[in-house]
Formats: structure tokens, sequence, C-alpha cells
């Protein structure tokens, strides 16, 4: 409704996201940083505050906010709990200021202002008739009245209305009239990893120690110490459910599978069940729930693989065959990727007339797994799925189980992967893989972290997956390894690794291809589990670093550094209150010592040129004193970058 006395226009200029269509997203304890327009007719005084609340209450709290620029406000808020939070501007014209300000202006050009004087008494008496004034307030603004309405008290009284205590009073207590206020947009607040987080994945049939043998929950159980020792807080799993013998994949991605073969576990359904069922070698429901109660013990959640398609042998196909996409010679259409095919995969047909009773049984396999404890979930492939049903989906979840998390393994198109984000994933991955020059690596950062994108989107850096081998990383060169991992971990606030093949150098291809030779998603291995290396050793150090230094906790704190050679790459970050503030320097070239001048950011680190502040290096333990702009930096392939911790 228009109120025509309401002079103002507000506007929030960011964080909006598609005009306001998604929410932008944060996690508990982080700040939401509000930039907004405030204009006004005339020349009156105006004021603004940025006021927020959890989506659920009717009490809006409020923080007053400040002119930046020309008609440009800023200002911020802290969420402190999770789940949705409003946030909206508002701005009036301040009747008190306004007229304090004409008059010391007249005043100051030795005008005569008894009548000014007096024009405020209204603005000052409806100050004091507000509740909940201090004492103080009162008092003094009881004495100002008396003095204006005092003829004999002139001087007194224009001395006491130009004083910096009725500014800071009209400041602080101001009159609202005729408020205006913007559209009101919404923040969806997460649990501290959505946004911080370390994954490490392997294959629990190749968890057994003993050579040949399927491996259980129970084996993977004696691994989790192994986990822990290295740092990582989220162990995620390939499927864990039934695999189907139907097309049943042999080793390589054969076609046809040898006897003995245990195809891959992406192949899901057979004739000892579904999506809500537990492959049996692995073990029963119980040593499930008992492997994730034993992780939580040590602060790793278990992630599950949350694959929407079926082996042929699925019970669905049987149940509810109007749940896929019949051919006309009585067949389904197996899942493909050209040149990629996988025949032993059937798509869902989200199509069907049937797709409300197909997203009520998804829905129900999820609440199912998160009845036994599941917190995470990495969903394979959900942009070949229609996005008002993940929308819709992990919106259900939420509304029950605001702790959980999805990531989104979506390798497709930019827009795609974003709008992902937009309607509700919590992390995605990304084409870092793919990123190995610097000025590649500059680019990706500034698109993943700037704009709306940086307000939806949480990147999951992975250096190598299951199905993703690089070109670059098939020469198993240890140092590259060193790099890859070291850049992921530094600039992505979660990452993750398919181990044990990374610390271990896996990294024979197929020909011509970004794939594992012999991959693990199609046979069992056996590893080394005992293992220890120089990566190893790297990883640990890494991990135990992020979670001690908060500016490794979130990724759109990233700023690129200058450095002259594009063999390096040096980037700073630092936390919310500039307390933590770090500074990574890297050699991207694996075989040849790299040396140039480096400028450090001084302005954010808080120094001044000639003012000196320590750089230590966290990997290394060695020490600088810099006190300049421009600081030499060199680095070899057997330590390819550093990592300093700033001290002033």
């Amino acid at each position: 409704m228009i109120n025509g006395q309401s002079r103002v226009f507000a506007a929030v200029l960011s964080p909006v996201v598609d005009g306001g269509k998604y929410s932008i997203r944060r996690v508990v304890g982080q700040w939401v940083h509000v930039d907004a327009r405030i204009i006004c007719d005339g020349h009156d005084v105006i004021q603004a505050a940025l006021q927020f609340k959890p989506a659920g209450s009717r009490t809006w709290q409020e923080h007053r906010i400040w002119g930046k620029a020309e008609d440009l406000w800023g200002g911020s808020f802290r969420v402190e709990a999770q789940g949705l939070w409003d946030y909206r501007v508002c701005g009036w014209v301040d009747h008190g200021l306004t007229w304090r300000e004409g008059l010391s202006k007249k005043a100051n050009d030795g005008q005569f202002v008894k009548t000014e004087l007096q024009d405020g008494l209204h603005v000052l008496k409806a100050i004091l008739d507000m509740k909940k004034q201090s004492e103080e307030v009162v008092d003094f603004l009881t004495r100002l009245i008396d003095l204006i309405g005092d003829e004999n008290q002139y001087q007194e009284a224009l001395q006491m209305a130009l004083s910096n205590d009725l500014q800071h009073i009209l400041y602080t207590c101001p009159e609202k009239k005729f408020i205006s206020y913007s559209e009101t947009y919404q923040v969806y607040v997460d649990r501290p990893r959505a946004l911080f987080s370390a994954w490490y994945e392997f294959f629990p049939r190749s968890a057994s120690r003993e050579p040949g043998k399927h491996g259980t929950f129970k084996d993977c159980e004696q691994l989790l110490p192994r986990i822990k020792e290295f740092g990582f807080d989220v162990l995620y799993f390939p499927p864990i459910h039934p695999i189907g013998e139907v097309n049943r994949k042999g080793k390589n991605n054969s076609t046809v599978a040898a006897e003995g073969d245990v195809g891959s576990p992406w192949g899901i359904g057979s004739r000892n069940g579904g999506h809500d069922a537990i492959h049996p070698e692995l073990g029963t429901l119980a040593d499930y729930k008992a492997l994730i109660q034993k992780a939580r013990e040590m602060d790793i959640e278990i992630a599950m693989d949350f694959a929407l398609q079926c082996a042929p042998d699925h019970p669905w196909v049987k149940e509810h065959p109007a749940w896929f996409k019949w051919r006309s010679d009585g067949t389904v259409q197996y899942a493909e990727n050209p040149p990629k095919k996988y025949q032993d995969i059937l798509p869902l047909y989200f199509e069907t007339e049937d797709w409300r009773a197909l997203w009520t049984a998804i829905r129900q396999v999820v609440l199912y797994w998160i009845e036994q404890g599941v917190t995470i979930f990495r969903v394979d492939n959900p942009h070949t799925k229609p996005f008002a049903f993940w929308e819709w989906l992990i919106a259900e979840v939420k509304k029950q189980h605001p702790d959980v998390l999805f990531l989104s393994e979506a390798f497709t198109r930019s827009a795609l992967m974003y709008h992902l984000g937009k309607i509700g994933f919590t992390q995605s991955y990304t084409y870092f893989s793919w990123k190995n020059s610097k000025y590649e690596l500059i680019d990706y950062m500034n698109e993943l972290t700037k704009g709306s994108t940086g307000e939806v989107f949480r990147p999951n850096f992975w250096p190598n997956t299951p199905d993703i081998n690089t070109f670059p990383m098939q020469n198993g060169n240890q140092t590259l390894y060193m790099i890859r991992i070291f850049l992921a971990a530094t600039l992505s606030s979660s990452y993750g690794l398919y181990g044990p093949a990374y610390e271990l150098l896996v990294h024979e291809a197929l020909p011509g291809r970004e794939e594992y030779y012999r991959s693990e998603k199609y046979e069992i291995y056996h590893w080394d589990w005992e293992a220890r290396n120089a990566l190893t050793m790297l990883i640990t150090m890494l991990n135990k670093i992020r979670n001690a230094h908060p500016a490794f906790h979130e990724t759109n704190n990233w700023e690129n550094v200058n450095v002259q050679n594009d063999h390096l790459i040096a980037y700073y970050k630092q936390n919310a209150d500039g307390s933590d503030k770090v500074l990574c320097v890297v050699n991207l070239n694996p075989y040849e010592r790299q040396s140039a001048s480096l400028q450090a950011p001084l302005h954010r680190i808080g120094v001044y040129p000639g003012q000196q502040f320590t750089v230590h290096d966290l990997i290394s333990g060695n020490s600088w004193i810099w006190n300049q702009e421009w600081n030499y930096v060199a680095l070899d392939p057997g330590l390819p970058f550093h990592l300093f911790h700033i001290r002033q």
C-alpha cells in the first residue's frame, strides 16, 4: 500500500540473487554485508537502518547503516542460528537532524534563530514522549525545552541545541515518521560444515586388509583412525546398495562381466533390494549404523552417495514400470554420456504421469537414510534430473532436518551448476581439476567467488575422483600431486580427494582418456593402508593448519596477489575480523625453481611501507621479516609453496 507521506525510496542493491527469487547462503556466525540505495527528494537529512530476523519471528532486529558514497549506504548483520532469515532496509526523513542542521547553518551565519529554536519543540517533545528513554535523555530534553520556552535564555538554549549531546540524542532516538521499506530478501543459514570441510573418498569393498577379500563396514571401522589422523572430517563412500547383476560391468568398464566381477556400485538394485537396501557383502544395516556412530565419535561424518538411477534388475523396474522410459522394442534405453555408455544403468523417467509417486518414493528413501544417521548426501549427476524436483526435495528435507547437507556432482555448463546452488545444493564439485595455469586459476576463482555466484555457490575442490584422472596427473609426478592438493586445500574452504589412489600416486590411465586404467569402479583393490609418505605428511599438515586458521574457513575471502612470474601464483586470505591473515605462494611448475618479486597487500594486512611484519611459513617453519611492499620469493620443486602466517 502506498503512503503518500513517505518520501524516501529504499532498495537493497546487494546481496540479491535473481531479484530475490533465491536466498543467499551463509553459515552460522557469518556476516551478511548489505549495500543499499537510500534517496529522497529535497535536502532533508535522511537516515536508514538494516533490519533482519529469523523468518518465523515477528520482531525485527535493527542496525543503523551509514552512507558510503553518494546515495549508497551499507551495513552488516550476523546470522546466529540455522534456517531462513529475512533482511531488508528502511529509510526515513529525520526531522530532528534536519531541524538541527538548518539551525546550525543559520546560527553559524550569525542569524537570530529564536523562531527556529521554537520550531524544534515538537520534535524534542515527540522524542521525550517515546518509551524507554534513559533518565539522562529525559533530563537533557526537559531542560532544553524549558530553555527554549524562556525568552531570557536564548544563548544557553542555542548552545545546548547545537551541542554534540543533542546531536547524539537525535541520532540514537530518532522520531521515525513515514518509514519506507525495501523489498524483503532471504538468507539461508547452514551449520558450519556446509562451508568448511575436508572430504576423503574410498570404496568400502576395498577396505579389507586381506587380499582378494570383499571389504565390509567393520573393515571400514578399522580405517577410521587413519582418516582421523589425516585430518578429514567427511568420509564419502560410493553407493553401498545392492549391485545389479543384469548387464553388470566387468573390469575396465567392459560390457561383459566375467565370473566373480563385482560390477559398478552405481548400477544400483538387484534381487537383494534397491536404494533403501545395503549390499549384503558390506554387512548389515546395524553394521552401517555402528560405523556412522563410531565415525561421529571421531567428529567424522559419513556421506552417502545418492544416485537416482537403477540397474535393470532394480525392484522398481517391475514394481513401477511407469518410472522408466520404454522403447518401441520393449526395452529401456540405458544411460549414456557420449562417448561413455552405461549399459548397467537405467535412468528414471521424470516426465512420467506418475511423477508424484516417484517424487514421494525418492523423498522416502532420503528420509529413511536420515533416520539411520546419514547427515550428508553426495548427489550423483543432479543436473540430469529436473530442477523443480531438487528444489522441492531439498526444501522438504530441510524443513525436518536442517542439518542435512547436499553435495552436487554436476560436471556441466556453468549456468546449470550455479542454478543447482540457487535451488538448495549446499556444495558442488567444480572444474578445478582442469584449471592448471596461473590465469586459469585466477579467472576461475573470480568466477566462483564474485557477484551473485559467490552468494549461492559453495565450491568443493577435488584434484581427482574415481572418474577424474587428468592428463597432467598421469605421469605420477609427486611434486605436481603436492601442488594440486595444496591448491585445493588452500583456495577452497571445502576440498576432497579420492584415496588412497591420490596419496599413493596411482596414475596409470586408459590410453588417450582422463580415466584410471583398471578403475576401482569395476573391481576390488587391495591397498596398503599403513603406507605413509611425503603426500600423507603434507595432507595431514594442511588439514591441521586449515583447522587452526579461520582464514581458511571460507572461500570468498580469496584475493589474488600480484607476483611477477607466470609460473607463480599468490593469494591472500583473512577472516572476517582480520585476526588471522595468511598468504600463499605456489610454484605451478613441478620441474624447475621459480623466483619473482611479490607485491604484499599492505593495505589488507594493515601496515604501511617501512613498517615491519613477519611472514612465518607454516609448512617449513621458516620466518622472514618484511618491511616493504615488494618482496623476493623463490620456490623449488622439492617444496613448491609457502603458506605464510602474517604476524605484526
